[in-house]
């Protein structure tokens, strides 16, 4: 019979390995690794697994300090030294309830080499920084912003939730026991049980990270004029440009993505003509007011919630990217109405996802407002909005977002 909480480190392991030895995301990982495990084992090796990804570089400075011989990065005994010093460092669980869940783990194997390590660090008493210290290659490619993002990961996030009725913002702000930070917005702490919050069952709001909010909100009020939401899935944008008031056809590749929006839209009672295309090849049926592309992108900015882009994106990934979304912005921009707007979004922190985006498309710039925005946020000079982790701290933090608009 397995220790307690033994099955709940086994499925960390292959999470982190899923993620560093063959590039794949959590939530990809997540469909075998976690398989067959109640729903806190299920809570505990994700935690474990993001904790572990956050923090690894700091992590595997601290076992490099207490071994004579240095483990190779792939060594099972140094993967399961993550695990112990994250659900130590980080979990706060006692020391002899990480040995006993984790040396299991090496059965047949280095046992007590990892016990021994795990022992010595412990009588050291180290502290972990307040800050995550960035892989070398991505700080190089951040550069000066390095810091500043690595401040804003020493936390998982906080929950955000999208209002379907913007003008009772302050009445589900004290229903819900949150803070507001934008008309529209209530946050509430991490670990919140969504489905049993009021208001979820009849619809009053969804999930949605506040900048993520902010590209629909940028499109204005629709007034039952016609909006495209390219790239729609999962949901968020096409649901806030719904109860802004635009005739909204969402398309996005993905049929099974969709059947979240389509839940979400007979939850909350908002209405969206969905559609199941590739946006390279579908033509619409004539001219839109306002066009949403938040486009594919590498992530970078969701490192907060999905730490596992700090170490599976890089040079190859980007440029991928890159090049998908410039035939987007090609094809968006022939299908916007006269005088009508094109919104343009990435979650990411990567600037030829972003800045270099922008500065290739010739429709006439429509420059963001600070007065549009989220106190505490403020648009370039060039009229475009760069959110990073750090951003808001004091309040939680946000994803990092590139954000430009232009009219035709």
């Amino acid at each position: 019979m397995d220790v307690p909480g033994l099955p709940a480190r086994r499925a960390a392991l292959r999470l982190g390995d899923a993620v560093l030895r063959r590039g794949e995301t959590l939530d990809q990982a997540a469909a075998g690794a976690l398989q067959g495990l109640s729903d806190p084992d299920r809570a505990l090796a994700r935690a474990l697994a993001s904790e572990v990804l956050r923090w690894l570089v700091d992590l595997d400075a601290l076992i490099d300090s207490a071994t004579r011989q240095r483990l190779a990065d792939d060594a099972k005994a140094r993967a399961v030294l993550r695990l112990m010093l994250a659900g130590w460092l980080r979990l706060e669980t006692p020391p002899h309830a990480v040995i006993a869940t984790a040396l299991p783990l090496l059965a047949g194997g280095p046992r007590r080499l990892a016990h021994g390590v795990f022992s010595t660090l412990v009588r050291t008493a180290p502290r972990l920084p307040s800050a995550p210290k960035l892989p070398p290659e991505l700080a190089k490619r951040w550069g000066e912003r390095s810091a500043a993002i690595a401040a804003g990961l020493a936390q998982p996030p906080p929950l955000d939730l999208t209002l379907r009725d913007a003008t009772q913002t302050a009445a589900w702000t004290e229903r819900l026991g949150g803070v507001s930070l934008a008309t529209g917005h209530v946050r509430l702490p991490r670990g919140t049980a969504i489905e049993r919050l009021p208001g979820f069952a009849d619809g009053g709001w969804w999930v949605q990270d506040l900048a993520a909010a902010i590209p629909a909100r940028l499109a204005g009020a629709g007034e039952g004029r016609r909006a495209l939401d390219l790239c729609a899935a999962p949901g968020g944008k096409t649901l806030q440009l719904a109860a802004a008031g635009w005739a909204v056809t969402a398309l996005d590749i993905s049929a099974h993505r969709l059947e979240r929006l389509r839940d979400n839209l007979a939850r909350t009672g908002l209405a969206a003509e969905v559609i199941v295309a590739d946006a390279l090849a579908w033509e619409p049926d004539g001219a839109f007011d306002a066009i949403v592309l938040d486009a594919p992108c590498t992530a970078t900015g969701t490192c907060r919630r999905h730490p596992d882009v700090l170490h599976r994106i890089g040079p190859r990934q980007i440029a991928e990217m890159a090049e998908l979304q410039q035939r987007l912005l090609a094809r968006a921009a022939r299908w916007i109405a006269p005088g009508g707007r094109l919104v343009y979004a990435v979650c990411s922190l990567e600037s030829e996802e972003g800045e270099v985006q922008a500065c290739r498309v010739t429709l006439t710039p429509d420059p963001i407002r600070a007065d549009e925005l989220p106190a505490g946020l403020a648009p370039t000079p060039e009229g475009w909005l760069c959110t990073d982790p750090s951003m808001l701290a004091e309040a939680g933090g946000l994803d990092g977002f590139f954000i430009a608009r232009w009219r035709a």
